[in-house]
């Protein structure tokens, strides 16, 4: 077999060489782009877990409020219903949307226990509000880590001549996590 290779044409060989040096080149960028996309994917899981791990607290929360503040139907009513729509989102944009109308109503929910201090009190209130706050901090990190997630894919899909095999083979644009005006609304101090 070596006899055979030597006795070949060089040309033929230098286009058997290159032709396989850019399969391997196309392989290995195809291969890349699919990493890339489910490092996206796996990242959007991990904000997901996050999510859904505060929507599940929050039905407890609710309970714990109730008994102090039936009458206040409407904070408790517009706070389960982003809850609902945390739960029944499809897809990461609408997960975005509904966690944007969660992290506006839930300030409601402590804002109420200014206006009962036996909820302010209230040892399971307390412990499910420090709860909340601990999940806050790992869905911010969660939303870091995918924004990062993102931009290093975006840059593989739009530098070249990656550009061309994600087109070629249809990886499209994932969007990054953008906080809604209610998070990035300036916190007002009272003392």
């Amino acid at each position: 077999m070596p006899d055979a290779i030597l006795g070949m044409n060089p040309v033929l060989l230098i286009v058997i060489a290159i032709a396989a040096i850019l399969v391997i080149a196309l392989i290995a960028t195809y291969n890349s782009l699919v990493k890339a996309r489910n490092r996206v994917k796996n990242q959007w899981s991990q904000i997901d877990v996050q999510l859904t791990r505060r929507a599940e607290l929050i039905p407890n929360l609710i309970e714990c409020v109730k008994g102090y503040a039936a009458h206040e139907k409407e904070t408790l009513e517009r706070v389960m219903k982003a809850r609902s729509a945390m739960m029944n989102a499809n897809t990461p944009k609408q997960a975005m949307e509904a966690n944007a109308q969660l992290t506006s109503a839930l300030p409601g929910i402590f804002a109420l226990s200014e206006s009962y201090p036996g909820l302010k009190a209230d040892s399971s209130f307390l412990k499910l509000q420090t709860e909340l706050s601990e999940t806050e901090s790992k869905v911010a990190y969660a939303r870091q880590f995918y924004n990062d997630t993102v931009m290093l894919y975006k840059d593989k899909i739009q530098q070249f001549p990656t550009n061309i095999f994600a087109a070629l083979f249809g990886f499209r644009d994932e969007g990054y996590y953008i906080a809604d005006a209610a998070d990035r609304a300036s916190v007002k101090v009272k003392f």
